[in-house]
């Protein structure tokens, strides 16, 4: 059987942040149902392809995410579980996340999930500085966080990841690194920790994209968060991504490895025999559609050679191991010089990239500027 992993897409938020441009918003108790419902038959639908009767396909990770997927009443999260086990062909030791944020889950909600089979926690701290909190948008404190990851570790989970940003507003390089001391003091499994990007239409972008960001300040917190974060036993194996050993997020390597994903959900994206697509992002119509997979699918995208090769580079290449050249070859059946020797060598004269015999991976400066490197294995470049 093939592996498959399944996103889950909880669009509801209690409070939308000031620099979120997901695909989430607040809503009410009717509108949860009725999403829950849409949700429960896509997946059912989704199962005459992709379920344990077809028998090609177990599902070896759950990620639900959001959105704030912990905003909503847990019997949900319950019903999607048990649907799961029902239809598809779960592997028995299959790693299933949920994305939490402080202030939205109680001791009693993280019994539940416990009970219903996940088995890991991704809790959204972003800072544990109150100051930048309140300017982020964020509904919770510093204790919220601590008593989260508490009442967390009382339901019985041993997978935690906490989340991180840096390069806010006004923040300095001392109160982001007191943040990341603080969070590796509580000794969580993962730590995401990546640079805050303003995107257009959120008020962030509206009222910080004139200002000149220090990118000398912002690469001094990255490089002395992974040389702390190492320090304290945490690998990084990812370019904002580290874990004690062990503990890699298995569902998100599927994507930087070009696994196969399902999609679920309201905007979720799916990579099915080298095809893209995601659903409709209109809610209304998601609704009105009650499931059918046909009716909501949007930006069908089968991908050519060339297509697969470059994300086969760029996606891999954001691994901290990289790739290997071998594997290059056996999937597209040819050298990689033969297709790209002229960025590896530029690359690699500029100090970016580095080649150890058949590894090729970024080099800690090529880490620095990854936005570049990955650029040059794009054929268009």
């Amino acid at each position: 059987m093939k592996p498959l992993s399944l996103y889950v897409h909880i669009p509801f938020c209690i409070q939308k942040c000031d620099y979120c441009d997901f695909l989430s918003f607040p809503a009410d108790d009717g509108a949860h149902a009725a999403y829950f419902a849409a949700l429960e038959n896509e997946l059912s639908a989704h199962s005459l392809a992709f379920g344990k009767d077809k028998g090609d396909y177990e599902v070896v990770s759950i990620f639900f995410g959001g959105g704030t997927p912990s905003a909503v009443n847990e019997t949900y999260i319950e019903r999607i579980l048990t649907l799961v086990r029902t239809h598809y062909a779960l592997s028995n030791d299959a790693e299933c996340s949920i994305e939490v944020n402080p202030g939205t889950v109680s001791e009693e909600k993280l019994r539940v999930y416990h009970h219903a089979g996940i088995n890991r926690i991704s809790i959204g701290c972003q800072s544990m500085q109150e100051e930048e909190l309140q300017t982020l948008g964020r509904i919770h404190t510093k204790e919220d966080v601590i008593a989260t990851f508490k009442a967390a570790r009382a339901a019985g989970f041993q997978n935690i990841n906490i989340d991180l940003m840096s390069a806010l507003p006004d923040q300095t390089f001392d109160s982001y690194m007191d943040s990341v001391t603080q969070v590796v003091a509580l000794a969580p499994e993962h730590i995401s920790a990546y640079s805050l990007i303003l995107e257009e239409g959120t008020p962030f972008y509206e009222e910080y994209s004139e200002e000149v960001r220090d990118e000398d300040l912002s690469l001094e917190m990255y490089q002395e968060t992974t040389r702390y974060l190492k320090e304290h036993g945490y690998e990084h194996y990812e370019i904002s991504n580290y874990c004690l050993d062990g503990y890699r997020c298995r569902h998100n390597v599927v994507y930087w490895t070009r696994g196969e994903y399902l999609g679920t959900g309201l905007g979720a994206a799916s990579l099915i025999c080298e095809t893209r697509f995601r659903n409709t992002e209109d809610f209304d119509a998601y609704i009105a559609a009650n499931g059918d997979p046909k009716t909501i699918r949007e930006d069908v995208e089968e991908l050519d050679y060339h297509a697969r090769m470059e994300e086969y580079m760029f996606l891999g290449l954001r691994m901290i191991e990289g790739i290997r050249a071998s594997d290059f070859e056996k999937t597209f059946g040819h050298p990689i010089r033969r297709i790209y020797a002229k960025a590896i060598d530029e690359l690699t004269k500029d100090g970016l990239l580095a080649v150890n015999g058949d590894q090729i991976c970024l080099t800690p400066t090529g880490v620095n500027v990854s936005n570049y490197a990955l650029a040059r294995f794009l054929f268009d470049e």
